[in-house]
């Protein structure tokens, strides 16, 4: 009796379906999640975004003219805040700067400053020798000579030493000062520190910054009273104009901090004879911002001094190390103001040496010496006034007491008066005038207007583009293959190809010689689907 054998089979219908979703049904096959979850279509996102308008604009939903109006209103407001974001930004990168001043409180005591003082002529002529007027015939335009006559050609002096010139032929304190007060209190010469400048031999008064002294009281009579003699008598005689050749009499100032070295040729301020000079003075303490705000120079931390031979840097101490090295590259030797251990300059080479200075300090930030201030600063602001002296009274007794002429009075003698206006300091200080808070708070604000997001809102969109990158480039790494089996419904399915390969019908057929040919298709129940999933084929 022959047996029919009917095998029933079903076409799964992945085979037609995407590779993805062949992919996740083997996953469901081997009952394990192996990887993230397909990720959100944008639709989805858009629906859950807390940006405001993409919902509306993206979300699911048929399209019309509503949701073109609400796109085209996301990208209006999207467009405005870009435009509003690089602007702010374009403000913060300019770095912009104010400049705060806040009075301080007055302060029982307040530190009086230096005080440094020049005669404007730099060597008496009573006290130059023959070899000296000799060795500063350059500097000083007289002709060399010996007191018989005879010429520089005939001469013969042992090599100069500029120090000891300078100090033996300045003009020196003990004879120029008269009189001395401070605070009430007498002082002398003894109360002054000699220092070298381009002015020759100059004093400091108050120079040591471990012991500076005090000022108890703003006002006249608070501060340094000095009355001068400026020795006109002893200036040299022009008898040919040089560089350092001067047509002044009298006395240059400079107030500065003992912490800066004197630049007096610069800074100081002069003071003439047959006059009594004022000077208010109110310390100012100047704090700058570096770099990007500014161009300060901000302090090193090192406990070495930053600048050979100076206890702190200042414009002053820079500029007079650029002289320094200027003069040590044209001339292999220093000046007698400038610090270091190297040669001083001999006199025959002072003017030249000296003129070469000026070429250092030129060019700004890009020349060759460029001194940025510090970013924090004490100067002295002053008010500076004066009247006649002396009277026609006072004349005759400084005659006598002095024993000199009145003209003499008139033309030599000054006083100096040095004081604080008030026991107050003023603060000046540069600060940030957009920093990064007052921008992130503008960029809030703005993308708050206008597209309603916030720093989540940011996250959330990154989020979405992680998630939907990371997902095609697993595709991209592993190809999923074609399942030969899959499971839908509980009902097991059979691939052609694993039909062929183990159907017994065809095993059979192959052994016959017979191919497809032996398949007869069995009787179709008329109730069956027509074209549907199930097909039955008999052997």
């Amino acid at each position: 009796m022959p047996i029919e054998i009917v095998c029933k089979i079903k076409f799964a219908e992945e085979d037609a379906k995407p590779k993805e979703k062949e992919a996740g049904d083997e996953q469901s096959l081997l009952g394990a999640a192996r990887g993230a979850a397909a990720p959100r279509d944008l639709a989805t996102f858009a629906s859950k975004s807390t940006l405001h308008g993409l919902g509306r604009a993206c979300g699911p939903g048929p399209h019309g003219l509503r949701r073109t109006l609400w796109a085209l209103a996301l990208f209006t407001s999207l467009t405005a805040f870009l435009y509003q974001a690089a602007g702010l930004a374009r403000g913060y990168l300019t770095w912009p700067h104010l400049v705060a001043m806040d009075p301080a409180a007055p302060a029982p005591v307040a530190g009086f400053p230096a005080v440094t003082l020049c005669n404007i002529n730099r060597f008496r002529h009573s006290a130059l020798s023959d070899a000296d007027i000799f060795h500063l015939a350059n500097l000083t335009g007289l002709p060399p000579k010996d007191r018989d006559g005879h010429r520089a050609a005939g001469l013969r002096y042992p090599e100069p030493d500029m120090v000891d010139i300078l100090n033996r032929t300045g003009h020196q304190l003990a004879d120029m000062l008269k009189s001395c007060n401070f605070s009430g209190h007498h002082c002398s010469a003894s109360n002054f520190s000699v220092v070298y400048t381009r002015y020759g031999k100059c004093y400091t008064f108050n120079a040591d910054p471990q012991s500076s002294l005090p000022s108890r009281a703003g006002g006249m009579g608070s501060g340094l009273e000095i009355m001068l003699d400026i020795q006109q008598e002893e200036y040299l005689p022009i008898w040919r104009e040089t560089n350092e050749t001067s047509f002044e009499a009298g006395i240059r100032v400079q107030i500065h901090s003992q912490e800066e070295p004197p630049y007096i040729h610069q800074l100081g301020f002069g003071v003439s004879p047959g006059f009594q000079t004022f000077v208010s003075c109110q310390e100012q303490r100047l704090t700058y911002l570096p770099q990007p705000w500014g161009n300060c120079r901000a302090e090193s931390g090192l406990r070495e001094p930053e600048l050979q031979g100076y206890s702190a840097y200042s414009v002053s101490a820079c500029r007079l190390r650029c002289e320094k090295e200027a003069v040590l590259q044209r001339c292999h030797c220093r000046m007698v103001h400038m610090p270091g251990n190297e040669t001083i300059c001999p006199p025959n080479i002072y003017i030249e040496c000296a003129d070469h200075t000026l070429d250092s300090l030129g060019g700004g930030s890009e020349g060759p010496c460029f001194c940025p201030t510090p970013c924090n600063l004490t100067r002295y602001g002053k008010e500076i006034s004066m009247v006649r002296i002396p009277n026609r009274g006072s004349a005759r007794y400084l005659a006598r007491k002095y024993n000199r002429n009145e003209t003499y009075i008139r033309e030599n003698f000054l006083v100096l008066d040095v004081f604080f206006e008030a026991l107050t300091s003023e603060a000046m200080e540069q600060r940030a005038a957009y920093g990064l808070s007052a921008l992130l708070g503008d960029l809030g604000g703005q993308m708050g207007l206008f597209i309603g997001a916030s720093i989540l809102t940011l996250l959330e969109i990154l989020d979405y583009i992680y998630e939907v990158s990371w997902d095609r480039l697993k595709r991209v790494w592993r190809r999923p293959k074609t399942p030969l089996r899959t499971s839908s419904g509980g009902i097991s399915t059979l691939g052609l190809q694993e039909l062929k390969e183990q159907s017994p019908c065809l095993s059979r057929g192959r052994a016959e010689g017979g191919g497809a040919s032996n398949l007869l298709p069995n009787h179709h129940h008329p109730h069956g689907p027509a074209g549907g999933l199930f097909e039955d084929f008999a052997c």
